[in-house]
């Protein structure tokens, strides 16, 4: 009876704790800097570089509201030694895990704020599995307008997406 109080129930109860802090651990993503797709008449104003490098941090905010994650940082230093060229890292999902588990990331997320005319323009991500590799959803957000209540209306519809694929995906994979 003694061996029963002083050994076995301490390390169940160790396990019991261990099993239940992994259970509970935050997923850990990483966000990259969205990379502008200006193809209008005037590409690439300073407003438009400036509302494209806003989204990394308003997206790092909105997913942390809407789940329980943690916020791998990955510098655009880090994420341009990476890049071979404007949009590779958002085509080659391979390459983009690789940069994503350098830094200890369950997930990834690759995006681009293309801007095909004046009026409108779309926030594109893609999330990427870590452990596979591979992309696992894809997501258009229309952004009517540009000024920063829509950018911020747009991030916060593309945040809960990306929350729900994780929900339903868990744990890496």
């Amino acid at each position: 009876m003694k061996i029963i109080r002083k050994t076995i129930a301490p390390s169940l109860l160790l396990l019991m704790l261990v099993l239940c802090g992994t259970v509970n651990a935050g997923e850990r993503i990483a966000i990259l800097s969205f990379e502008l797709n200006d193809i209008t008449s005037l590409p690439n104003t300073q407003t438009e570089r400036v509302r494209t490098a806003s989204i990394k941090t308003l997206l790092e905010q909105d997913i942390n509201r809407v789940g329980d994650y943690d916020i791998i940082q990955i510098s655009p230093d880090q994420q341009q030694a990476e890049n071979a060229g404007f949009g590779y890292l958002f085509r080659f999902h391979d390459v983009a895990a690789k940069l994503g588990k350098k830094y200890g990331a369950d997930w990834i997320i690759v995006g681009q704020h293309s801007k095909p005319s004046f009026l409108y323009s779309y926030l594109m991500a893609h999330v990427i599995n870590i452990k596979t590799g591979r992309l696992v959803a894809r997501y258009d957000v229309e952004l009517k307008g540009n000024h920063q209540k829509v950018t911020q209306r747009g991030v916060r519809k593309l945040s809960r997406e990306i929350n729900k694929v994780i929900i339903k995906l868990g744990n890496g994979g």
